[in-house]
């Protein structure tokens, strides 16, 4: 059985007077029943590609397919396919359970199917009891609870989501987060979820596709991409790092040493393909891999400029000796008076650094 349910090849869009394409030859498979994300700085075709599954535009070339088969020219009301919007569109002079039903309504169901299936989706958005609420009387996340019902209520084969919790504060957004994971798993639909959120798409996504300018950057599992970027843009979106200038000293195997900033640190590497002798690159560390040492060759030098409590981690800032700077994220437990002011060596593994040409 095809694990693919939405099938993108080759698409490119274009608006009109627009100097750059928003969509540049996107290929992309979706997999049945995943979270899957397209993540990316405003501007870099996510919508687009969003809108353009739902059937609300036409690629100007490229094709699209669900389950096997061309949407070509389907309009968006015959594709089983519905949308959860920022804006939550819920009819304010209908009730909750009007408001749920109204799609299935729409479609000529039974009214006793329609009734039963409302309640079964306000049981599953944890909504009991609520269906004759009308919108103005719901929270923010409530609503936006109301807006999924409605849209999961035809059992569509695909939910998108554009953006659908950026209205939200902080922590109902949090809180909205696992509740979209949790309807996703429990209904077997899959996901596809616009965000420029990196901490979101992180959170939620079985798989994500990294975008910019039209263009997927990296496509894979919130790991990989965060522990493996394949390219600086990647590096840098996902998460928080460190980046170094520096200068390929030698090859050892698939590694090599590398000379940082003016020379004053030389750090081995794991991993340092495509790189020669002389060569200029990148180093990219993530804080949490970069520990205390004591002040000894090998290591990084520096003075500790700040250290913030978070609870569970200490973030330092240093002025590394030979320029430039670190960030590292500690075990909370480490006291920040001591460490301010002070000189001292960071330490990191060789397989946490990735190599990059400058």
């Amino acid at each position: 059985m095809n694990d693919t349910i939405v099938a993108i090849s080759e698409v490119s869009k274009r608006y009109s007077g627009a100097a750059q394409p928003a969509l540049a030859g996107v290929s992309l498979d979706i997999r049945r029943n995943e979270f899957f994300t397209l993540l990316g700085p405003s501007g870099c075709g996510k919508t687009t590609l969003l809108r353009l599954i739902a059937g609300f535009g036409m690629p100007d070339s490229g094709q699209i397919s669900l389950d096997g088969k061309l949407l070509g020219q389907t309009p968006p009301n015959l594709r089983p396919i519905n949308t959860v919007f920022q804006s939550y569109a819920l009819f304010p002079h209908m009730s909750v359970a009007e408001n749920i039903g109204f799609g299935l309504e729409m479609l000529g169901q039974p009214r006793d199917t329609v009734k039963s299936r409302v309640a079964e989706m306000l049981r599953l958005v944890r909504l009991d009891g609520m269906g004759e609420r009308r919108p103005a009387q719901l929270s923010g996340g409530q609503q936006q609870r109301v807006a999924l019902a409605r849209a999961l209520a035809p059992a569509p084969k695909v939910l998108l989501l554009d953006e659908p919790l950026s209205a939200l504060d902080l922590k109902l957004r949090r809180e909205m987060q696992i509740e979209l994971k949790r309807l996703q798993t429990e209904t077997g639909i899959t996901f596809v979820f616009v965000t420029h959120d990196q901490e979101e798409a992180l959170a939620m996504s079985d798989r994500l596709a990294v975008m910019r300018d039209g263009v997927v950057m990296q496509v894979g599992s919130p790991e990989s991409l965060y522990d493996r970027p394949t390219n600086l843009f990647v590096a840098e979106f996902i998460g928080e790092a460190n980046f170094w200038n520096a200068t390929c000293l030698g090859r050892s195997g698939a590694g090599g040493r590398f000379a940082i900033g003016s020379g004053e640190a030389v750090m081995p590497v794991a991993e340092a393909q495509g790189l020669t002798e002389g060569a200029k690159a990148v180093l990219v560390v993530r804080p949490e891999r970069i520990t205390l040492g004591a002040a000894e060759p090998g290591l990084l030098h520096g003075t500790v400029e700040t250290a913030v409590y978070r609870g569970s981690d200490l973030v330092v800032h240093a002025a590394l000796a030979g320029g430039g700077e670190l960030r590292a994220r500690l075990p909370g437990s480490i006291a920040a008076a001591g460490l301010i002011g002070t000189a001292t060596g960071f330490a990191f593994p060789a397989d946490a650094v990735r190599v990059f040409p400058a």
